[in-house]
């Protein structure tokens, strides 16, 4: 996996005033009103009272910082990282959650630095405002970091905020990042391509020396890459054009490999027929549409039953699904037909770009995280849903994002909501819906994931299994929910655990099920010595 190097920005917003001036003011030494950011992915990233902000490193009014320290280094892709500060800006790190001394840049600092790479910022920054607060002139402080704070922001920042907001501006800002967010991606494509080529050159000489020591004939093609001039990580003769398409070439195969190679998740391509769930659809909301809303359905009549690309799909279609799932006024089979046709979606390459359309209002999250307030036949056309959601890798890693958004008066995210549509469908009285839930879990655990995706959740899943195989199921469902368990005593060694220990069942007490179940119960049985 590619890596990001993580540093933290220091600036002295009261640019040495602090260190000269305290000891006469409160009768103590501060080395500076310290203010910082984190600088990854080429990009400053940092917390004041308007919000969360990012420049190019060093372009806010402070300048330059005054010292720069390296935190270490992250394998967060880029975009699970821009996702996830998405999230803070919309709920604990919103501009109205400032708070000088308890709620600050240096706070954002911290929680940035330990979700990138598990490091801590410099105590002596984090225990500042407790210095501050003790001091005489403690009540007066606040108004005095307030202003040389605002000078905390990018100068194009500042610029942007002198002209009057319009909805021009907003979109041209949503295409800046876009195109800053593509740059990125170009850039480590680049860097990608750059190192397997330098990686084949390498490959090419060992081989070319090996040989000429063995006192072997050398092939013509390594002759060639010995006699030509040196060039620029050992490109070849061959336009760089044509071996970017090669590797680009090569990536895809790797891509297909990889996913042949994984272990298949449950999904249900064969349970349902687009046309005969469009048709229904159609015919139950008949009369009941705007003109806007019939051209939705139009659009989803040319992705779903033309097999077409998501391209069809215009950018306000979540909000026309939105309305058939929510609106109370049209009758339950709307939404039992709507869920089965995204069902059917789930299984297509390019369902990731119409996710990526609820990263707003989160409409289908939302839907989700209600589970039990649904109709029973809601409920097992959503967890269907929910299940085929694994059939594609980009879809699935969507169901693990974790940056948090505000959903009636609760913080949650899509592991979470994922977590409690698995739950609810596993213990579930309804066997469809239970048989479905075995199908989501068993997909979770075939999840290649860092760890800390499941932090939160894990001991929620494994209390689900652990009450789950009291029910005595059948041999396929045991072997799903053994599955996701030996995963889970891998993620989190010490809590799964002890609540298997403590609560039960012991999972020996399965053996002799079958022997993919035996070699299950082996695995976990390993983690509970």
């Amino acid at each position: 996996m590619t890596s990001n190097k993580v540093e933290l920005y220091i600036y002295d917003l009261s640019k040495g005033m602090a260190a000269a001036l305290s000891p006469m003011l409160i009768n103590k030494k501060i080395d500076g009103i310290w203010h910082t950011a984190i600088v990854v992915y080429g990009r400053e990233y940092f917390f004041g009272s308007h919000g969360i902000s990012s420049c190019n490193p060093g372009t806010t009014a402070l300048g330059q910082p005054l010292r720069v320290l390296t935190l270490g280094e992250t394998q967060v892709p880029y975009s699970v990282f821009i996702d996830y500060i998405n999230g803070l800006s919309e709920s604990t790190w919103a501009g109205p959650t400032y708070d000088l001394f308890h709620h600050n840049c240096n706070n954002f600092s911290e929680e940035i630095a330990q979700f990138l790479c598990g490091c801590s910022i410099p105590k002596y920054i984090l225990d500042l405002p407790n210095e501050v607060l003790s001091s005489s002139l403690g009540p007066a402080i606040p108004l005095l970091v307030s202003q040389l704070e605002k000078s905390a922001r990018p100068i194009a920042e500042e610029q942007e905020r002198a002209r009057e907001n319009s909805p021009d501006l907003e979109q041209l800002n949503s295409q800046i990042e876009e195109v800053r967010y593509r740059s990125f991606l170009l850039e480590q494509r680049r860097k990608t391509i750059k190192e397997k080529l330098a990686k084949k050159d390498r490959k090419k000489e060992k081989k070319r020396k090996k040989l000429q020591s063995q006192g072997s004939a050398i092939p013509v093609e390594l002759e060639e890459v010995a006699m030509a001039e040196p060039e620029v990580n050992g490109a070849e003769s061959r336009l760089p054009t044509d071996q970017v398409m090669d590797l680009e070439e090569e990536e895809r195969r790797e891509e297909e490999e990889k996913k042949k190679s994984r272990e298949p998740p449950v999904v249900y391509k064969d349970l349902l027929d687009a046309k005969t769930e469009f048709d229904a659809l159609l015919g139950l909301v008949d009369g009941k549409l705007s003109e806007e809303e019939q051209r939705s359905m139009e659009e989803l009549q040319v992705y779903m039953i033309g097999d077409e690309g998501s391209w069809a799909l215009s950018d306000g279609f979540l909000t026309f699904i939105g309305r058939l799932l929510h609106d109370k006024n049209l009758p339950n089979e709307v939404r039992v037909r709507t869920l089965n046709i995204l069902a059917l979606a789930a299984l297509k390459d390019d369902v990731i770009l119409v996710l990526h359309q609820d990263r707003k209002d989160h409409v289908l999250m939302n839907y989700a995280f209600d589970i039990d307030r649904h109709s029973p036949e809601e409920q097992e056309a959503l967890a269907l849903f929910v299940a085929n959601m694994f059939e594609n890798l980009s879809s699935s890693e969507w169901l693990m994002y974790i940056s948090e958004w505000s959903y009636n008066n609760q913080q949650t995210s899509n592991i979470r909501v994922t977590t409690k549509v698995a739950v609810h469908s596993l213990l579930s009285d309804l066997p469809l819906l239970q048989e479905r839930g075995t199908a989501i879990i068993h997909n979770l655990a075939c999840k290649e994931v860092k760890s800390v995706v499941f932090d939160d959740v894990a001991v929620e899943l494994t209390m689900a299994l652990l009450q789950f195989f009291n029910s005595k199921p059948n041999e396929e469902h045991l072997f799903r929910c053994m599955k996701a368990l030996s995963k889970f005593v891998q993620i989190s060694a010490q809590e799964v655990p002890q609540l298997i220990q403590m609560i039960g069942p012991d999972p020996r007490s399965f053996k002799g099920t079958s022997e993919r179940i035996d070699q299950l119960i082996e695995q976990i049985g390993a983690k509970l010595r």
